[in-house]
Parts: C-alpha cells; structure tokens; sequence
C-alpha cells in the first residue's frame, strides 16, 4: 500500500508572507543608509575631483605664466587626463569656472580661470551647497 503524508514539502502561505514581510522591514531600514552611503561617496569624489582640477589649474598657471581659457586647456596641454564628470549632475559639462583678472604670480601674463566649482545647486551633508566647495 501506498499511503499519503498530510503534509508534502512545501511552504504554507502563512509561511510565505512571515518571510516577505521581514524582507520589507528589513529593506525599509537599509534603503535610507543606502541613499545616505551614496550620497557621502559622491561628495567624496566632488572634493578629490575638485582638489585634482584646482591643483592642475595651479600647475598650468605657473608652468605657462598664464591661466587656463577653460578646463579643456588642461585636458589638451596634458595636466589632466580628461574633464572629470561632476558626481552630482552627472555630466562633463556641467563645471562652473571662475575666472579673474587677478595675476597670481609675478611672471603671468595673462589672466583666466583660477578656481572651479560643481554646477549643482543641491546642498551638502554640510549644509552648505555643493557650488560653494
């Protein structure tokens, strides 16, 4: 004779929404330390970029006696790789260049950018916006 357990292998739905329902809470509570993760590892990247591109435009000026036009001069005398994209637009583009007549060394001829910035308009972690770093 053959005979049939009651109970085969299997989940009960009871089972199933015990499980699904821990999942949810569970990826309740990591999403925000996600976003606030990613978040602080794009500000990271912002400050290391904008440090890297603010010390090529040093070096150029001093090198050449004249600032830079535009980023992509740094990029075609070769004291930058390539115009990093900004971590927070997302795009090459996007950099805000400041540019002054001010002479910062004795033998520089002309003036041009000296410093630059994100061109997002969202605020830090640190309560200020990313454009004034």
């Amino acid at each position: 004779m053959h005979r049939r357990r009651k109970h085969e292998g299997g989940f009960t739905l009871l089972e199933l929404i015990v499980v699904m329902t821990i999942i949810g809470i569970l990826a309740t509570l990591a999403v925000p330390s996600f976003k606030s993760a990613l978040k602080s590892a794009r500000e990271a990247v912002l400050k290391e970029d904008l440090q890297v591109m603010r010390s090529a435009i040093d070096s150029y000026t001093m090198d050449k006696q004249k600032a830079p036009q535009s980023l992509d001069d740094l990029v075609q005398d070769g004291y930058l790789k390539a115009i990093p994209t900004d971590p927070m637009t997302r795009a090459r583009d996007t950099w805000v260049t400041e540019t002054s007549d001010a002479l910062h060394s004795v033998d520089q001829t002309d003036p041009g950018v000296d410093d630059v910035h994100s061109g997002s308009e969202d605020t830090g972690s640190d309560g200020q916006p990313y454009n004034t770093w």
